[in-house]
């Protein structure tokens, strides 16, 4: 019996040795005793370490110690032993203290240890340093706040969640700027609702789902709809969200209004798809002046031997039909070169009292080469209609395209009406017209029509409506120009389907406006004392020089010829001259070039200017009388007795 006792307290000294062993080899946590009044009364390695007292200093010391002031102001020591007595069980989170006075955040539990009758003996208090855990959480947390509170103060994005099926699930500044929806309204609400009508009904909100989870984006750009039922362009990102074993949770959805970037970015192509036609009518023209200069300086050559044959052969009518036909030919000629030039806007205004009649019926067969045989041209016009301010080759251009602007309305065939009338305006009747005398040239077709927003773009420079190679969108620009620089308007009328109507107002002639002023008394062939008239003629073009020379000789002055601006200028150095009439265009010193040098030798000379064609702004500052080649007798003579009577 005594041996079996023995054994039994060899067994229960080993137990407790192994628990004792147990408790001393832990050192992540403290593990410790208290008796009922919370006093330590036991101390192992783990708690050494946490709280930095050793067995000696804390055995008997009570455990509110290790709490912080407010702790143990708020009777938390005493507490936690209480409902550990009452719950039989005690379990918090909260700053500690440690010997060196640091704070620690721990873990606590307290566990009451009774005896087998159910008396409290004490309390088991296990404790844990959670500091890092807790840093490491806390900076977690602050992250996702940071987070979310970039997420909801970005306002130039919308950024929001979708769950699996598409339905909002977060909703930020930004998406609520610009869709319109507050928060309560759309959480909960499927996505697709921010889509046209006709984008859902093409299925691209469940499309762009799909297509994130399979691809692992989606970049759309495209219309949408914020809740007043208004359009804006969207560029949209649509990205998967899954959790860490890979299953799909959701959708991160961007959205950003790029409506004024879209827009500025067609306005940006717009200009430059202008600046790029306005290079070429640049280019146009410039290729114009140059066919200009050299086919009117031809067709000078022509026409000023012909009238000179003319003044010197018989007068038998089958060779004067015949050098008529050809002097015609060269007027065409000249009309044609005038036209190009008046298209690539080469050539000044030049207004003048313009039978309006005359010119439709002058314009009749290039109306009718315009507009092919599909098409059928009326005119109506009163008996009596007033003469129109305008410049007669610059109209003519205008009602071809006007009446190009219709045939390619009328791809089928059809009619263009052409009507004259006269109109009195008073202030304010027609937009952009003051009051006065007009008449109106109106130019009908029954083609397509235009809605309501290509109407009000038609005279726009480069608008059309063609495809690429078969308009520049300047034809109705142009006539826009002309009408308004001669003090006119274009209104355009048209709906869809019910044909177009083009109005060209234009200023009525006045009488006194038509008058000119008959050559100055005195201005003949001969100066006030008798003597002939010297006139210097300057051209590097030699049949032009002889002809003018020939023609000159025939209105009875005296002509010095010379072939170019330097030996002009030695002429004036050695001989009298009341009068030098120079070409434009020559090769080392142009005629503007030599009028200022001859005005250093001669500055009270009479000068004209003959060009090929009108681009002469440095002339017009110099005041210097113009003729246009091809010239004849009548232009030749007319202007020089106007300078020479100057």
């Amino acid at each position: 019996m005594r041996e079996t006792e023995e054994n039994s307290l060899a067994h229960q000294v080993s137990d407790d040795d192994r628990y004792r062993l147990l408790l001393e080899s832990i050192t992540d946590y403290a593990i410790y005793m208290l008796d009922p009044g919370g006093h330590v009364s036991s101390w192992n390695p783990g708690a050494q370490r946490f709280k930095g007292y050793d067995a000696a200093e804390i055995l008997g010391e009570h455990f509110s110690r290790f709490y912080t002031q407010d702790d143990k102001d708020s009777g938390l020591p005493e507490r936690a032993l209480r409902t550990a007595d009452a719950e039989g069980r005690f379990e918090n989170e909260g700053w500690r203290v440690r010997k060196d006075g640091s704070h620690f955040w721990a873990h606590v539990v307290i566990d009451p240890i009774r005896s087998p009758s159910g008396d409290l003996l004490g309390f088991a208090k296990i404790t844990r340093d959670l500091t890092e855990r807790r840093a490491t959480e806390e900076a977690l947390r602050k992250s996702q706040e940071q987070f979310r509170l970039l997420v909801q103060g970005v306002t130039d994005y919308a950024i929001y969640m979708l769950d699996p099926t598409g339905h909002v699930a977060s909703w930020n500044a930004g998406a609520r700027r610009i869709k319109g929806y507050a928060p309560a309204e759309i959480i909960g609400q499927h996505f697709s609702r921010f889509y046209t009508e006709e984008d859902r009904h093409d299925g691209l909100p469940s499309r762009a789902l799909a297509t994130a989870e399979r691809e692992g984006r989606f970049e759309h750009e495209g219309w949408r709809v914020r809740r007043d039922g208004t359009r804006f362009w969207a560029s949209v990102v649509v990205d998967p969200i899954r959790d860490d074993d890979g299953h799909l949770i959701g959708f991160a959805k961007v959205t950003r209004d790029i409506t004024e970037k879209r827009e500025a970015q067609r306005a940006l192509e717009e200009t430059q798809e202008e600046l790029l036609q306005a290079r070429k009518m640049e280019a146009l023209g410039q290729l114009a002046g140059g066919i200009a200069h050299d086919f009117n300086n031809l067709l000078m050559a022509i026409s000023s031997s012909l009238e000179l044959l003319q003044n010197r052969l018989p007068d038998e009518s089958r060779v004067t039909r015949l050098l008529e036909n050809a002097v015609q030919g060269v007027h065409r000629g000249a009309t044609l070169t005038s036209r190009l030039l008046a298209f690539s806007r080469r050539q000044p205004l030049e207004p003048q009292a313009v039978d309006l009649p005359a010119l439709i019926r002058g314009a009749g067969d290039l109306l009718r080469l315009s507009l092919g045989s599909d098409i059928s041209v009326e005119t109506q016009a009163p008996l009596s209609v007033p003469q129109a301010m305008v410049d007669p080759t610059q109209l003519e251009l205008a009602l071809l395209n006007v009446a190009a602007n219709a045939r390619d309305a009328m791809p089928q065939g059809g009619t263009l009406t052409i009507t004259l009338s006269s109109e009195e305006v008073s202030d304010g009747q027609v937009t952009g017209l003051k009051g006065g005398a007009y008449v109106r040239l109106s130019v009908s077709d029954t083609g397509e029509g235009m809605d309501e927003e290509t109407l009000g773009r038609a005279a726009d420079p480069f608008f059309t409506t063609k495809g690429p190679g078969k308009g520049t969108g300047l034809g109705l620009s142009l006539v826009h120009g002309l009408l308004e620089d001669s003090g006119g308007r274009l209104v355009l009328s048209s709906r869809k389907g019910e044909g177009t109507t083009a109005e060209l107002w234009l200023p009525a002639a006045q009488s006194q406006r038509l008058s000119k002023a008959g050559p100055a008394a005195g201005a003949e062939s001969e100066t006030g004392d008798g003597k002939t008239v010297t006139v210097l003629a300057v051209d590097d073009d030699a049949l032009i020089l002889m002809n003018t020379a020939l023609m000159l000789e025939d209105l009875g002055y005296c002509v010095i010829e010379a072939s170019g601006g330097a030996e002009a200028l030695k002429v004036l150095e050695k001989q009298h001259v009341d009068l030098l009439i120079t070409d434009q265009n020559m090769p080392r010193m142009v005629g503007t070039e030599l009028v200022k040098a001859a005005r250093q030798i001669r500055p009270d000379l009479p000068v004209i200017l003959a060009t090929g064609y009108a681009d002469l702004d440095e002339a017009s500052e110099l005041r210097l009388p113009k003729l246009d080649k091809p010239f004849g007798f009548n232009e030749l003579r007319s202007v020089v007795r106007d300078t020479l009577g100057q």
